[in-house]
């Protein structure tokens, strides 16, 4: 598992998509992709309040990543020292394997260069000790970058409910 994870606080999201924006800009995302995706699913009555629900899809940097063990080239590369999966665009032949291989649809195509991309935590920022451009950005400071160890076994329950929510809403 990577070293590293987003979490979203949903009382503090607005759905505002500042994330998106901001990981757009830094990473030059081209048009129709997306690396984190805020999904929105609202407004839906809470306590008699409307409300939003909401949940931050950034890769997962997976244990053992599917679309690193689909790449026939090495492109889809894991990091020893932190889990962090990323794209070798240098290696990556565009081939696509990778993105059918991700069972929730990560690794995406771009159609300008001809070859997959996909979030990689900003590992350029990580590297200088810095958080991604996701985070950053967030303008309510709802999304936050942890270890998963020091989130609580609460959060990471929540976390997980979120996404099973989300797949099944999705269909």
């Amino acid at each position: 598992m990577s070293n590293y994870f987003i979490k979203i606080d949903q009382k503090r999201c607005i759905s505002c998509k500042a994330c998106e924006v901001h990981c757009k800009a830094k990473n030059k995302v081209p048009a129709g992709a997306r690396f984190g995706q805020l999904i929105s699913v609202g407004p839906v009555k809470k306590k008699d309040q409307p409300r939003y629900l909401t949940l931050f899809m950034p890769c997962f940097h997976c244990e053992n990543p599917w679309c690193v063990s689909a790449c026939p080239t090495g492109a889809m590369t894991k990091r020893e020292q932190d889990g962090i999966v990323f794209v070798n665009q240098e290696l990556c032949v565009g081939c696509k394997a990778c993105i059918v291989a991700c069972p929730w649809k990560i690794p995406q195509w771009d159609e300008v260069n001809g070859r997959a991309i996909k979030c990689d935590y900003c590992r350029d920022r990580v590297d200088q000790g810095l958080k991604p451009a996701c985070v950053t950005g967030c303008t309510t400071h709802a999304l936050s970058f942890i270890k998963p160890n020091e989130a609580s076994s609460q959060t990471r329950l929540d976390y997980a409910t979120q996404i099973l929510l989300s797949e099944q809403e999705r269909g």
